[in-house]
C-alpha cells in the first residue's frame, strides 16, 4: 500500500467538494508514491510530532493545521529572506523521509464534522450533547451540552486533564456551580458578521442570556464575549468562558483520526496517534 493509496481511502471517505478543489488540505512534504510503513495522526506537524513520527517508523502523517508558519500553508518557504527554522525542519522531514498530507477542510466538512466528533467522544460528552431542536438556547456554529452540575474549577481541571495542558486561563468564578456549557467557534472580530453591530460574538451573548453558562470557544479576543462575561461577573452572574486555545480545543479530533484511518486501511500497517503538546508554558505567579 503506497502513500497515495491511503490519502485515496481518506478522501474518498470524505464528502467531496463540487469542482476543482483549491483549499489548504493537499500533500505538504514527501512522496506519496513510497510504500507507506506506518501512519501517524497528529494535530499539528511540528518538529516534535515529526521526531516522534520517524522514532515509530511511520511515514506517512496526516495532520490537521498548517506545516510552515502561512495561512495559505504552502508546502515551502514563501514569505521572504531566510528561514533557518524551515530549513531544519524540512532536513528532518528528509532524514526520516515522512510525507505529510494535511486534512483540514475535509475534515470539517464531514457530517457530522470529524474533528468535533472526536472531541466529543474523547471528552465523553456524547450523552450530555443537545441538539439546537431540542434547546431554546440558539448556539450558532457550536454545540451544546448540558453536563453533571459541576463548579468552573471542576470544570477547568478536567479540561486540563483530557486535553492534557500546562494550564487553563478561565473568566469566571471557581466555586460558581453550571451546567449549559458550549464548544464554540473562533471569536475572530468580525466572524460571522450579519449587521454593523451583530457578529458572532454578540450572538453568543445571547446565547448566554438565554441559560447558556459557559463557552469553550477556539481563538479568543477579549472585547466582546469575554468582555461581557466579566461584567456579568461583577454583577452577579455565573457565566465563565474557557480560554483552551485553538490546538487545544481540536486536538481530540485527530485522536479519533487513528480511529477511522484504521478501519480505512483495515489495520493492514500501524496508526498512531501522536499528541501535538500544549504550544503554553506558564510562569507561577507569586502573591505578595
Amino acid at each position: 500500500m503506497k502513500n497515495s493509496d491511503v490519502i485515496h481511502k481518506i478522501l474518498k471517505y470524505h464528502p467531496q467538494f463540487p469542482g476543482n478543489y483549491a483549499g489548504c488540505d493537499g500533500y505538504k512534504f514527501g512522496d506519496p508514491n513510497a510504500e507507506c510503513n506506518g501512519i501517524a495522526t497528529a494535530l499539528v506537524p511540528t518538529v516534535d510530532v515529526i521526531r516522534r513520527t520517524g522514532e515509530l517508523g511511520c511515514n506517512l502523517l496526516v495532520v490537521h493545521e498548517p506545516i510552515f508558519y502561512s495561512t495559505e500553508d504552502y508546502p515551502d518557504w514563501r514569505a521572504g529572506g531566510k528561514n533557518s527554522v524551515y530549513e531544519e525542519k524540512k532536513a528532518l522531514l528528509d532524514k526520516y523521509g515522512i510525507t505529510v498530507w494535511r486534512d483540514h477542510d475535509h475534515m470539517h466538512a464531514h457530517n457530522p464534522d470529524s474533528i468535533f466528533t472526536g472531541v466529543i467522544k474523547y471528552l465523553g460528552w456524547e450523552n450530555y450533547y443537545i441538539s439546537s431542536e431540542k434547546s431554546s438556547i440558539k448556539v450558532p456554529m457550536g454545540y451544546l451540552f448540558e453536563l453533571p452540575e459541576t463548579t468552573v474549577k471542576e470544570l477547568g481541571q478536567y479540561l486540563e486533564d483530557k486535553l492534557a495542558m500546562n494550564g487553563l486561563r478561565i473568566v469566571g468564578n471557581p466555586e460558581d456551580k453550571i451546567r449549559k456549557v458550549a464548544i464554540v467557534g473562533h471569536l475572530f472580530p468580525g466572524f460571522g458578521t450579519q449587521s454593523e453591530t451583530r457578529e458572532y460574538g454578540t450572538d453568543l451573548i445571547n446565547a448566554m442570556e438565554q441559560g447558556l453558562d459557559a463557552i469553550i470557544p477556539g481563538e479568543v479576543i477579549e472585547w466582546t464575549v469575554l468582555s461581557y462575561v466579566r461584567d456579568a461577573l461583577a454583577l452577579g452572574r455565573k457565566k465563565a468562558v474557557f480560554n483552551i486555545g485553538h490546538f487545544n480545543m481540536e486536538e481530540l479530533g485527530m485522536r479519533y483520526a487513528q480511529d477511522w484511518i484504521g478501519d480505512l486501511v483495515d489495520h493492514k500497517v500501524p496508526v498512531h496517534y501522536l499528541p501535538t503538546k500544549d504550544i503554553y508554558r506558564y510562569i507561577e505567579r507569586k502573591h505578595l
